[in-house]
């Protein structure tokens, strides 16, 4: 493990971020790790799993300056880790990123989990199945699952066909999920009108700080975008589901993101046996899906610790 470096809040040094490698041999990962100075860090450890086009950077540092989830965890007594996934962000292997499959992720950061010990898992859209396979097989080190807008396990998804065209017709049909087809072979990437309709398309979202946002975007696999969406059936199945509910479970989405609407994450949420909060319940509204970027993001992270604390946590 790296020195590590004093982080500044509040124009004192407040946190230690650390940073090393972890990851499987045939996809090693670059991780971050956040500890307050200020406390005993006396909780279990976060690991906070990024969504798709994404990397860790997401849970840093927000568009608009502020310090981003892993360091309001950290300072509840958390010990947070952000890894990239493989081939993104820090980690090697963007070469080879076309053939990443959601189960090579999971591998990867199983590996982190022997690090951390037992941990709580928090996983952003389509780091949801990862969590889900991670309950599934790494039982003994998840003590508890958040997802924000997570993907569903392929057990509760249409098989769509493996037919560009047939999902063309499909992409604008939020009943289908907005589905994408991803041609296997090249990485994807993703335009400023795709980031502004799925991304920041919220009156929350630090619009301002967009070009800063858009820099941080990265190229994604396309055969873990096929499977995100069920593809030729090709998505990460459950078995046996109850393994995931063995455990506190919640899953929490925003107001506006499109392609998680109250009908979808409530389903998953009782098909895991998970609790479930729409945010608008709560009294927060007007959320898209990068829930940790925008600008009443601290807001919500009270939400999650706050339902962390009724599970002991």
């Amino acid at each position: 493990m790296d020195t590590p470096t004093l982080c500044k809040a509040n124009n004192t040094f407040d946190f230690e971020l650390l940073e090393f490698n972890s990851g499987s041999a045939e996809h090693p990962i670059f991780v971050r790790c956040v500890k307050s100075v200020n406390g005993d860090g006396h909780r279990l450890p976060v690991v906070m799993l990024h969504g798709g086009f994404h990397s860790g950077a997401a849970y840093l540092h927000c568009p608009d300056g502020r310090l981003g989830w892993a360091y309001k965890f950290a300072e509840r007594g958390h010990c947070v880790y952000v890894p990239d996934w493989p081939a993104h962000g820090k980690s090697p292997g963007t070469e080879n990123i076309a053939d990443l499959g959601t189960v090579d992720i999971a591998h990867a950061m199983a590996a982190l989990l022997e690090t951390t010990g037992q941990a709580i898992v928090l996983a952003h859209s389509a780091a949801g199945p990862v969590a889900w396979w991670l309950a599934e097989h790494c039982s003994e080190h998840v003590a508890a699952i958040i997802g924000i807008a997570p993907g569903s396990p392929a057990n509760l998804l249409p098989i769509l066909p493996d037919d560009p065209k047939a999902i063309s017709l499909l992409q604008h049909d939020p009943g289908a999920g907005f589905p994408v087809y991803s041609k296997p072979g090249e990485p994807v990437t993703v335009d400023a009108n795709f980031i502004q309709a799925f991304w920041a398309n919220s009156p929350l979202f630090p619009i301002e700080n967009l070009q800063e946002y858009a820099r941080t975007v990265v190229p994604e696999s396309p055969r873990l975008l096929n499977e995100r969406f069920n593809i030729g059936g090709k998505g990460l199945r459950l078995s046996p589901v109850h393994q995931v509910g063995m455990r506190p479970v919640l899953i929490l989405t925003g107001e506006l993101d499109l392609r998680h609407p109250r009908p979808t994450d409530e389903a998953l949420a009782r098909y895991l046996g998970a609790d479930y909060i729409w945010l608008p319940d709560v009294g927060i509204k007007g959320n898209g899906h990068m829930l940790m970027l925008e600008t009443n993001s601290d807001a919500i992270a009270g939400v999650l610790t706050r339902w962390l604390q009724t599970k002991g946590y």
